[in-house]
């Protein structure tokens, strides 16, 4: 027995309650709607639909009966799932006279049926008697279950709605006779009744007595009927969803479940493809103004969705993005229309008497066309029927054409608060212009509830993720892939994992990591990787496919992409371009591109205008010291760059600030590898050349085409070990140490130390990498191991030049350089977004 409340000693408020076919599919769905209805203190009018599949079952019967063929095995699988489900929840005593009526009734149904095969055809009257009895043996199963589970708290009634709905038929559909059904119902549960009612849904009767039904989605109508009769201060429609959500989960991974919306906002969605609730089943509540609420019978605790004649908070400007496929758009165009009344009437007239339904209406002021929508199906026959009634228009020039464009769809954003907020639809359309999403139709109503547009339907999809990511995700909400989750890489990755929450909390800032890849595998998750655990998913993840990684991360349900290279490839640095062109954001510490060919280089610069999107690599100098920042900044704002020069490399810092003569400069190499501010192959910094790459870059942003052959460099890598491994060249290197003390002594007899400096000058336009000797009162003698120096000399910082000063090696200092630049592109997204 299920816990229940004590029989209430005063009177009670309605509640009425629609629970849907999924919900009452078999006895162990039944047994979860008694817990639900055991959780109200209020009188329950319980509708209840046909267990799932049998209405379908039933109308299946009457067309194989109409058409001659065997109904015994659709007949027998009814009869077994209602025994079985009644023996279940009633125990076999117990369901004896459930099932007795019930299967007088299937005789009925058996009559019917070989009545059916003799006529060769089933009358509509015929399918509503037949169609209506799932809802009755629910019904009736549910409320002889519900006498026993309540038996001691609370009265239980069955009501047959065909007993009480009284039904007209009308143009629009089935038409409540209220003043007939209200004493009707009041004979079954009288004013004074304390308990709960079993209702069945979909089923009702005409003036003669005769059952009918109330059309698809007819028990969500009778759910509200019956709220209405009953004077209810709510409706709650349980389905298998958790509420309404902003757009289809099936096509926009990111919808979400929406709290509250008005009467009018559900319509609009509704009659616009979301699946919410059908608009003329909300009539009866609406004319009440009784809330409905859309609930999930399997996740009962979730509020679900609240609708209203007003919703209590303002929430987002647009409350659903839903659409339409199967859509053809018709146009009737020609200079003969223009100025001359009764156009628009004698088209739509003539549709009207054709039984064809518009869904949407689109006409210039200059009257010279008219276009409209209608379902794909019925697009011949709208385009016989216009070309009928303008005829001799036609014939006459004055009406050029009547073109039919099949394959559309249409696309509509819903939100009352759209109403006197400027730039809802400037946001709409623009959001599909970036989305390359070509609009062939727009209408938007006075009340500018509902902006539509029609487009073609293969776009549905990508235009729906990416109206929804505008309108309801965070402008800078990033979906980020990283390439080369190495030292630099891992750490980068450590500090998202460290800082994400707080940033999505204080600054609504959603960065999601969506795919981590490496010259071998490939990580990728449709959310987001959890990054607490990368490392060990990362270790399991499949081979590469690097064509795969940059679809991933540019999915077109999330407003931004970004790829962060944290390699030293040149292969990844020769896809920038391609990345741009496809309006990808990259972030790199990767010199290589930046650094190379200067034709590639403003490629780049090129390529990011015009996609309108964000190349940012300022850990390419100086790790995360704002250099090219500063630089940048300098440049803009009208500043004379004269010379820029510093040390540019923390691993030649390092070597000689620790360097002094007294131990080998090899060992001291050895330590700084062993402590990671080498390069895996320390001659790739002894060369130079990582300094020359820098110091191009450098002069590239003030203004000089440099290339990297033209910068004079002076490698301290002996020539004599160039070919030789990693491995054989640490161990040969102790072999030079030689010269590199010799030139060390001769500094410090000036008084002087050695450092590794670029110099860059402007107004010579020219670039030298070497090592020099400075006065220990030189800013460039005055630093601490890792540390990079860079000094501006420019118009404004002359006398006293600009120095930028701090660590420039390290995974995490050069890992945080990154992090800036993402934050940067967050910034620069969110202003473009406003």
């Amino acid at each position: 027995m299920l816990a229940t409340a004590e029989k209430p000693l005063s009177p009670m408020s309605w509640t009425v309650h629609k629970f849907g076919g999924t919900s009452v599919a078999d006895a162990a769905c039944v047994r979860r709607v008694a817990g639900i209805v055991a959780g109200q203190p209020d009188n329950q009018g319980i509708v209840v639909s046909a267990m799932k599949g049998v209405t379908d079952d039933l109308l299946a019967l009457v067309d194989t009966a109409a058409r001659r063929e065997p109904v015994e095995a659709l007949l027998e699988k009814l009869r077994k799932r209602h025994e079985t489900s009644a023996v279940e929840l009633l125990g076999k005593t117990g369901a004896k006279p459930v099932l007795e009526q019930f299967n007088r009734e299937l005789g009925d149904i058996e009559s019917i049926l070989k009545a059916l095969t003799l006529v060769r055809s089933a009358s509509q009257r015929s399918r509503d008697l037949v169609s209506g009895l799932g809802e009755v043996w629910s019904a009736r199963q549910i409320a002889a279950f519900f006498q026993q589970e309540f038996a001691k708290s609370r009265d239980v009634v069955f009501v047959d709605a065909r007993e009480v709905l009284v039904v007209d038929k009308g143009e629009m559909g089935p038409v409540v006779a209220w003043d007939a059904s209200r004493p009707k119902l009041a004979q079954i549960v009288p004013p004074g009744f304390k308990g709960i009612a079993v209702i069945t849904g979909f089923v009702g009767a005409d003036r003669e007595g005769l059952p009918t039904t109330l059309g698809r989605n007819g028990s969500d109508y009778s759910g509200s009927i019956f709220g209405a009769l009953f004077d209810a201060t709510e409706v709650h429609i349980w389905t298998d969803v958790d509420g309404v959500m902003s757009g289809d989960p099936r096509r926009v991974p990111e919808a979400k479940i929406i709290d509250e919306m008005s009467y009018s906002e559900a319509m609009e969605l509704a009659y616009f493809g979301a699946k919410v609730i059908h608009p003329q089943t909300m009539a009866p509540a609406i004319g009440r103004g009784i809330p409905i609420w859309i609930r999930n019978t399997f996740n009962a605790s979730h509020p679900g969705t609240k609708i209203s004649a007003t919703t209590s908070q303002r929430g987002a400007v647009v409350k659903g993005i839903t659409g339409i496929d199967g859509v053809a758009l018709v146009n009737l165009e020609g200079a003969g229309m223009i100025g001359v009344p009764g156009t628009a009437d004698r088209l739509f007239g003539a549709l009207r008497d054709a039984s064809v339904s518009v869904m949407l209406i689109s006409q210039g002021s200059s009257e010279h066309s008219i276009c409209f929508a209608v379902s794909e199906e019925s697009a011949d026959h709208v385009r016989a029927v216009v070309e009928r009634a303008f005829a001799v228009e036609l014939d006459e020039g004055q009406v050029q054409r009547v073109e039919v464009t099949k394959g559309c769809g249409i696309l509509a954003v819903v939100g009352d608060d759209m109403a006197g907020v400027p730039g809802s639809a400037g946001k709409f359309f623009g959001t599909l212009g970036l989305a390359a999403i070509n609009v062939r139709a727009i209408a938007q109503g006075a009340s500018e509830r509902n902006i539509s547009a029609v487009i073609d339907a293969k776009d549905m999809t990508r235009a729906l993720r990416a109206v929804h990511s505008s309108f309801y995700l965070s402008a800078k909400t990033v979906s980020i892939g990283v390439i080369g989750p190495g030292s630099v890489g891992g750490a980068l990755l450590e500090q998202l994992a460290a800082a994400a929450p707080g940033l999505k909390e204080k600054f609504d800032l959603d960065l999601r990591v969506r795919a981590i890849a490496d010259s071998k595998r490939m990580l990728l998750e449709n959310h987001h990787v959890e990054l607490g655990g990368w490392r060990g998913a990362f270790a399991a993840a499949p081979k590469l496919d690097a064509a795969k990684v940059v679809d991933h991360v540019q999915t077109d349900y999330l407003p931004h992409s970004v790829l962060i290279d944290c390699t030293a490839s040149q292969s990844i640095a020769d896809r920038y371009a391609q990345w741009l062109e496809r309006g990808i954001h990259v972030i790199t510490p990767n010199k290589r591109a930046h650094s190379g060919p200067i034709a590639y280089y403003q490629d780049l610069k090129r390529l990011a205008r015009a996609s309108r999107t964000h190349f940012l690599y300022e850990a390419t100098v100086g790790a995360g010291l704002p250099v090219i920042h500063t630089l940048k900044d300098l440049v803009a704002t009208g500043d004379e760059i004269r010379s820029i020069s510093g040390i540019f490399s923390g691993t030649l810092a390092y070597l000689f600030n620790v360097y002094d003569g007294k131990r080998p400069f090899s060992e001291i190499v050895r330590e700084a590898k062993a402590r990671g501010y080498t390069e895996p192959d320390p001659r790739d910094d002894l060369s130079g050349m990582d300094v020359a790459r820098k110091a191009v870059i450098l002069a590239r942003e003030a203004g000089l085409t440099l290339e990297l052959s033209d910068v004079e460099v002076e490698s301290l890598a002996p020539a004599a070990l160039a070919n030789a491994s990693v491995d054989e060249f640490l161990k040969r290197l102790p072999d030079f140490d030689a010269p590199m003390a010799k030139r060390v002594q001769a500094a410090r007899a000036d008084g002087r130390v050695l450092r590794y400096v670029a110099a860059i000058d402007v107004k010579a336009r020219t670039a030298k990498v070497r090592l020099e000797a400075f006065e220990p009162s030189h800013p460039f003698a005055n630093i601490s191991l890792t540390d990079n120096i860079v000094q501006f000399v420019t118009g404004r910082y002359c006398d006293n030049p600009l120095i930028v000063r701090g660590p420039g090696a390290g995974p995490a200092v050069t890992a945080a350089g990154i992090f800036a630049d993402l934050l940067r592109l967050c910034s620069m997204l969110s202003g473009n977004q406003d």
